[in-house]
């Protein structure tokens, strides 16, 4: 991974292009990186405090709150209008938030922020800043095509946004060097060896896979929703192979590369980035569980969901996050026995904005109205009379599960004061739309449109 300079701008990201001025502050990446690396088991956030970027600013670990009496008076109202609008019955009683001053790292808000609570797909968040602290926002996923003894193998690295037609130009390369060597027949294996079973994680319910979820491994062409994603990858590079007119004896089955193999094609994926802000716009668990499994794999730790979410909390601590009441098992928040507190979602959030190498993830926070993502009209986001208004301005991560519905990100009020949330209710037994409609009123309310 290529090392940030240890000073940041002043001019840190915002979402949509903008700019804001920011307190500067150390960050060092490359340094969580190799502190990461060195641990074997999760540290208490304490014991990274040499290597954190807050090392120098304990406000940024944990925000202070202020007195409603100090504050100035549109934030006060915004006091008064949460409290107030949390009791909203859609919500029930089970629901906790946080607001964060971005600038001053001051918490304008809290209502039982450190109560855990199942986070939804706001996991997300913790995974893709995992990957891009511990892999670079550069990072590519590859897959290979191996040849030995009769053999073509296709490798799987990880890269959950293989196409088909990214397999196609695997099976032209590898077809024309075996006809070049006067081949025309061939048996066909798949290796996916590098994620460990299980495939599925502590609390998924039966009804998520293969549709909310595949069982995880590192080879799928297509995001294919099948149990077997890796056979089913097979058989594509199989017909593909067919088509360059190689013929392939029998049925695809496992097999795990030898050293003697020989290297014939690979297919690089795009850049983390990238990938980071598909996970996000559309809130897809496949990848996250594939970016927690290779966030492992490529430090050369074990490729498992308990070996990920080690990484998981070991990141967020070289952060200074709290991680009281924190339980993660899995990369994408499907998993029922999550829980995060809606503190340490502002406070990840508040890391995020503050660091360029973690830009990536603001970029892919869906947008209020925003077609396509996960905040867009066709999900009944932000169509309310209340929220409506603040279309355009809200950036945030969703998170829908039965029983769970959360949302956490940034907005920018009129007076150009960006504000981080997050809010996570449970147990409501409300109808899940009129659920979210409170709950984007909540963002509106931060944002100020809807005073």
């Amino acid at each position: 991974m290529t090392g940030t300079p240890d000073e940041t701008p002043t001019n840190t990201f915002a979402p949509g292009g903008r700019r804001r001025h920011r307190k500067a502050r150390v960050s060092r990446i490359g340094a969580r990186r190799a502190v990461v690396l060195a641990m074997a088991v999760p540290v208490a956030s304490a014991t990274l405090a040499g290597t954190s970027a807050f090392a120098a600013d304990d406000s940024a670990a944990k925000p202070q709150g202020i007195s409603v009496d100090d504050l100035a008076a549109d934030d006060a109202q915004l006091v008064k209008n949460l409290n107030e609008r949390l009791a909203d019955e859609r919500l029930g009683s089970d629901v906790s938030g946080v607001v964060l001053d971005a600038d001053s790292d001051t918490a304008l808000w809290d209502h039982n922020g450190s109560t855990a609570l199942m986070p939804a797909s706001n996991a997300k968040l913790a995974t893709a800043t995992t990957a891009l602290t511990l892999l670079g926002a550069n990072h590519e996923f590859t897959t290979k095509v191996v040849y030995g003894e009769g053999t073509l193998t296709l490798v799987g690295g990880g890269d959950r946004t293989l196409t088909s037609d990214d397999v196609a130009e695997l099976a032209k390369t590898a077809a024309d060097g075996l006809k070049a060597a006067g081949r025309t027949d061939v048996k066909v294996r798949v290796d996916d060896s590098l994620f460990a079973e299980p495939g599925l994680a502590k609390g998924w319910n039966e009804g998520y896979y293969p549709t909310e979820v595949t069982p995880v491994r590192s080879l799928v062409v297509d995001g294919a929703a099948v149990d077997d994603t890796s056979i089913n990858a097979g058989n594509v590079f199989a017909e593909k192979l067919a088509a360059q007119g190689i013929a392939v004896d029998g049925d695809v089955s496992r097999a795990t590369t030898k050293q003697s193999d020989v290297p014939v094609a690979q297919h690089k994926s795009a850049p983390l980035s990238d990938i980071v802000k598909q996970m996000l716009k559309t809130s897809d668990n496949n990848i996250a569980e594939t970016l927690l499994r290779m966030s492992a794999a490529e430090l050369g730790k074990p490729a498992t969901f308990e070996g990920g979410t080690a990484l998981v909390r070991q990141v967020l601590s070289s952060y200074g996050i709290s991680l009281d009441n924190f339980e993660m098992y899995d990369g994408s928040g499907l998993s029922r026995a999550d829980r995060i507190p809606a503190a340490t979602l502002a406070q990840l959030l508040d890391a995020i904005t503050e660091s360029p190498a973690l830009g990536s993830i603001l970029e892919g926070l869906p947008i209020a109205g925003e077609a396509g993502a996960s905040l867009g009209p066709e999900w009944g986001r932000f169509d309310d009379p209340n929220s409506e208004c603040a279309v355009g301005k809200v950036h945030a991560k969703t998170g829908t599960l039965t029983g769970a519905i959360a949302l956490s990100g940034v907005t920018q009020t009129e007076d150009g004061d960006w504000r981080i949330f997050s809010f996570i209710e449970n147990n409501s037994t409300a109808d899940p739309s009129d659920i979210k409609d409170a709950m984007d009123g909540l963002a509106a309310t931060v944002n100020g449109c809807w005073a």
